[in-house]
């Protein structure tokens, strides 16, 4: 297996009044090309500001996280920049997506940031929303979608630049439980036909189901750290 994310001694803090908050402490850990990983634990455990260190939105206090052979303290906003275009796909527990354009060009909006000529991205658009079940979508608005069809959207938007590491935080948070199964099926497919590594911030069961590996946090310390079968795929 070849890892791409490492994670050596990482602290985080944060300034607060006069003090400082410890959101992260010594946290080591490492994950593998393909991986459907979950941090898991109550508010506050930190999950979300490890998903956010990964993905280069922050950099640790102390310690070294490498990303795909890049160590995100040392990375200039423009290398930051750079790698979450090209090889990191995130996907947020409210969708994000731009009121007036229409389902493609919300898909089409990352690939216009690489500079994709039109042809290819004309292609990779419908294969994108084609993963996602959402053809028959493209001339809508998102006002004009559900909730569920609203973050397959934020999904397709995620991969149609076929991303190495997609980081979800709370995906299925505003979903209910038909469309949180639908969703998590279809990140798993994409998983496993795209090989994109899938690290989840998550305390919903329904997405623990689908998860190889589930990473438990606690005061932003790693608790446990345990590779399972998956329950939720079989009867979802």
């Amino acid at each position: 297996m070849e890892s791409i994310i490492q994670i050596d001694q990482l602290t985080k803090r944060f300034p607060v009044g006069a003090g400082e908050f410890t959101a992260l402490k010594d946290i080591r850990l490492e994950f593998q090309k393909g991986e459907f990983t979950g941090f898991v634990g109550p508010s506050g455990s930190g999950k979300t500001t490890l998903l956010n260190i990964i993905g280069s939105l922050d950099t640790p206090t102390e310690g070294e996280v490498t990303v795909l052979g890049q160590s995100i303290a040392h990375l200039t906003h423009k290398q930051s920049a750079k790698l979450r275009n090209q090889h990191l796909g995130f996907i947020f527990q409210t969708y994000n997506l731009f009121p007036v354009y229409t389902v493609y060009e919300n898909v089409e909006f990352a690939l216009l940031l690489q500079h994709m000529p039109a042809a290819e991205r004309h292609k990779a658009v419908l294969d994108a929303l084609e993963w996602v079940g959402l053809t028959d979508k493209i001339k809508s608005r998102p006002d004009q979608l559900s909730g569920g069809e609203g973050q397959r959207v934020a999904i397709a938007r995620a991969m149609v630049k076929r991303p190495a590491i997609m980081l979800a935080d709370e995906p299925t948070a505003n979903l209910d439980s038909k469309n949180s199964h639908h969703i998590l099926q279809t990140m798993v497919r994409l998983n496993q036909e795209l090989k994109t590594t899938f690290l989840f911030a998550t305390h919903d069961e329904k997405v623990m189901g689908y998860l190889r590996r589930i990473i438990s946090l606690e005061d932003g310390r790693v608790v446990k750290d345990e590779a399972l079968a998956p329950q939720g795929q079989a009867g979802a």
